[in-house]
């Protein structure tokens, strides 16, 4: 039985999620499993709470066979034949994380990353995506009020402010439901009416912003009706709210086609964006959806120039998903909680930070969860749990092929002794 670590997260000074809480430590310190934990001053959940618990405080991972964390860890960090678990975002092949795929790789380790660990039909099992939608919808609303501002507009909307700040999701719920109740009573202003609020996808990270959305007097209308909005009588006391599913953001290049969801996914070369057309009816767009590099754009920098050249609607993007040069093309880096927004200006196309100046405001943060640090780690905790028993009884010295552990994490088994395993063959492509 291999010892387990939780290591301290040092990608991010505001990072405080933890993969394991105290109370799921207990659960392994009682099965005989030994943890070693490493000190935290930041992390949601006290030293204290995790002796409490059983496990032992560390400066740094000495003998624990198996690594966890959430973030990226450091080039150089890795020990030969040690397991380590996290989110590497090295899986579409991302660029700037090859050098960190490399080294993994030359330190013959084995990789599990989080992403991957799915049932037989290919749907997460362990994610954060709720509270990234959550933490994303809020930073969103707040950034909205504060653009606004800067833009000599007053609305309720400055009452909200960053998730962060708040001390739990049920306290940052009663104050978006406060400035819901403001806004049906009061409405907004006519200048900014109709609020219109569009997101992209209907997955786990869609459904967290719309569950603080839906806090809001929030109408529904589709995207065909977004389109004719503005031929219709609308009210300053609603949000109008616009779901785009696949066959809104893009069409097949061949003329006349009807979409096929299951080509668009096996061959998405076949097809082009065709969300541009929405794009002039929003106010905030809420980019919630998977993407690689293999799909269409749904904003491009060439787009929005066109786009500013006018005095668009168009007032502030909240990319949580957070690929850099993504679906979101001016979304040129994620942001940290700290300094969370710029805004983009399409005719330099250059980011300045802050709520000031000409353009787009853009809101990406990279680690959207952990601004709700202790609701998101409880409910990836419970995921993660039952499969820790199995890995730590795990002997990593056989074969791949014959490795015995749980087939979710099997699935998601990146590198097996520094090694390419077969799924991910195609990273060395990338590499």
């Amino acid at each position: 039985m291999q010892k387990i670590a939780i290591r301290y997260e040092d990608k991010y000074t505001m990072e405080r999620r933890a993969p394991l809480i105290p109370s799921h430590v207990k659960e392994l310190t009682n099965q005989g499993i030994e943890v070693e934990v490493v000190r935290s001053a930041k992390r949601v959940f006290a030293d204290e709470e995790y002796v409490a618990a059983g496990a032992q405080l560390v400066d740094e991972v000495t003998g624990a066979g198996i690594i966890l964390g959430v973030k990226e860890m450091p080039l150089d960090y890795f020990k030969e034949n040690k397991t380590y678990i996290f989110f590497s975002h090295t899986i579409k092949g991302q660029e700037y994380n090859m050098p960190l795929l490399r080294n993994m790789m030359e330190s013959g380790i084995n990789l599990v990353d989080y992403e991957k660990i799915t049932d037989e039909q290919g749907r997460r099992l362990i994610f954060f995506g709720r509270f990234a939608g959550l933490a994303g919808m809020i930073n969103s609303l707040w950034s909205l009020g504060q653009r606004w501002k800067a833009q000599g507009v007053e609305t309720p909307f400055l009452k909200i402010t960053q998730t962060h700040h708040y001390n739990s999701l049920e306290e940052t719920k009663a104050a978006v439901r406060q400035v819901g109740e403001e806004i049906g009573k009061d409405g907004l202003p006519a200048g900014i009416s109709p609020l219109t609020v569009g997101i992209t996808g209907y997955g786990n990270v869609s459904r967290g912003a719309q569950e603080i959305l839906d806090l809001l007097p929030v109408k529904e209308i589709t995207p065909a009706q977004l389109l004719k909005l503005g031929e219709t009588e609308t009210s300053t006391s609603l949000i109008y709210k616009v779901v785009f599913k696949e066959d809104h953001l893009s069409r097949p290049l061949e003329a006349g086609k009807a979409f096929n969801l299951q080509e668009y996914y096996d061959h998405p070369e076949r097809f082009e964006s065709q969300f541009e057309q929405y794009i002039p009816h929003l106010t905030v767009l809420m980019n919630c959806m998977y993407w690689d590099d293999r799909y269409p754009r749904i904003v491009t920098k060439d787009y929005l120039e066109k786009l500013f050249q006018t005095q668009p609607r168009l007032t502030v993007i909240g990319d949580v998903t957070c690929d850099p040069d993504g679906s979101v093309d001016c979304t040129q880096k994620g942001t940290e909680i700290e300094d969370p927004v710029f805004v983009y200006n399409p005719f330099t196309r250059e980011p300045v930070m802050g709520f000031k100046g000409e353009g787009v405001l853009v809101m990406a943060v990279d680690i959207l969860p952990s601004e709700l640090p202790r609701e998101s780690s409880q409910t990836f905790s419970d995921a993660l749990i039952g499969f820790i028993p199995s890995i730590a009884a795990a002997d990593f010295d056989t074969s791949f092929e014959k490795l015995d552990i749980p087939a979710p994490i099997k699935r998601a088994m990146i590198l097996f002794k520094g090694e390419l395993t077969p799924d991910y063959l195609y990273l060395k492509d990338h590499l």
